[in-house]
């Protein structure tokens, strides 16, 4: 692709990255974008860079719009690798441009690069950098999700540049929400927007709350929304931050999900009358089974339920070491409003269950219990223990459900 302008003297000169499927850990079936804007006014400048595999794409989309040794202005509002590797390639073409980045940035920055050879000027929220006919304002976003990061945002434009805010891991053509939903499909636009919250952005709520009410405070209120990944929001930008803010306050769907892993099949053969007692109580459930499943699909599923079974044979002891590795995706991930509860089989000696239990009172989850365990493969009394097992939760999902 060739650069896009988003607005007049706007320009997307990014790179897309279509092959990629493994995004430190994270699963990206389709892909993901590597977002970074050229703004041609009397100063140019460059907001972010690009992953340093993508440079030579960002630098002819560049040199497509202008020389870049014009450039005087380069804004780093993230030193992740995926946006800033790229740095040095870009200051070799406009060594005298000043990069505006915070105070953490600058630090972090020093660790890759040797940055004294470039003019750096440290910025803080409310700080505003003029560039000719537009300025551009600087918001702090520590924690968002690294301790360097802030937004930029020009008024004149109204183009909220959010860097890892608001993204998706998405490859395609389309630059524009309305464009994607209109050749795709919306759901999978809202599918990969709760997965990036899910899987990256998680842990952060009420960091995001805080940063989405500095930008209401300071008057910030964005007809387009360009994130540094995926699709950039032009039809619908406050229905992405309604999203955010849904997010970040706990919000979920009143529905189940099963997780599990099995061995000889026995801890499956549970799963299939406790979805169907989930059911029965009235509420909707999935049922994933972690072999067979991408792990960011099962965070994005556990973050979209409001209630959690989490299924797992016991081996030596203690949990199935696929159970065991969800579980710690999640404890990084620190869920909150969310209740869980565990079943599973055993031969000679159980365990897996209480373990399960230990770790979800560690991640503060609201409990479950007991939980159900069979010896060897369920017979059908305990089929029907694993039903009611099933319609017991569901009923304790509407109750706890209720409270929000």
């Amino acid at each position: 692709m060739e650069a896009f302008e988003l607005k007049k003297n706007f320009f997307w000169v990014g790179a897309i990255d279509w092959s990629v499927r493994d995004f430190h850990g994270y699963e990206t079936p389709r892909g993901t974008t590597y977002n970074n804007y050229l703004i041609i006014d009397k100063e140019i400048t460059l907001i972010d860079t690009v992953k340093y595999d993508f440079s030579d794409i960002t630098i002819k989309h560049i040199k497509g719009l202008v020389d870049p040794s014009q450039i005087k202005h380069v804004v780093i509002n993230h030193i992740e690798n995926d946006h800033a590797t790229a740095i040095d390639r870009i200051m070799s073409l406009c060594p005298e441009a000043t990069i505006h980045i915070t105070e953490r940035g600058k630090k972090g920055l020093d660790r890759f690069f040797d940055t004294s050879r470039w003019k750096f000027h440290i910025v803080k929220t409310g700080d505003t950098l003029n560039i000719g006919q537009n300025n551009l304002i600087f918001v702090e976003t520590p924690m968002l999700h690294w301790p360097d990061s802030m937004m930029t945002f020009c008024p004149e434009a109204a183009i909220l540049f959010s860097q890892d805010g608001f993204g998706q891991h998405l490859a395609s053509t389309a630059r524009f929400d309305d464009d994607f939903t209109n050749c795709v499909s919306s759901t999978i636009l809202d599918d990969a927007v709760v997965d990036y919250y899910a899987n990256i952005l998680m842990p952060f709520g009420q960091i995001i709350l805080e940063a989405v009410s500095n930008l209401q405070k300071l008057g910030i209120k964005p007809e387009i929304i360009a994130p540094d990944h995926g699709i950039i929001w032009r039809a619908k930008p406050q229905q992405v931050i309604d999203s955010y803010i849904a997010m970040a306050s706990g919000k979920s769907d009143l529905r189940a999900l099963i997780v599990y892993d099995t061995m000889w099949k026995s801890t499956e053969l549970m799963s299939v009358p406790i979805s169907e007692g989930i059911r029965d109580e009235g509420v909707d459930c999935r049922v994933l089974k972690l072999r067979a499943t991408p792990m960011n699909v099962i965070i994005r599923e556990f973050w979209k339920a409001r209630g959690t079974l989490f299924g797992t044979p016991t081996l030596n002891n203690i949990m199935f070491p696929t159970v065991a590795e969800c579980l710690t995706h999640l404890r990084g991930l620190r869920p909150r409003n969310r209740i869980a509860g565990a079943f599973g089989s055993y031969g000679w000696g159980g365990g897996a269950v209480k373990e399960a239990y230990e770790i979800f009172t560690k991640m503060g989850l609201e409990l479950f219990e007991p939980g159900l365990q069979v010896i060897y493969r369920p017979s059908s009394e305990d089929e029907e223990k694993c039903y009611q097992f099933g319609r017991s939760f569901a009923a304790r999902i509407k109750e706890y459900h209720a409270q929000f």
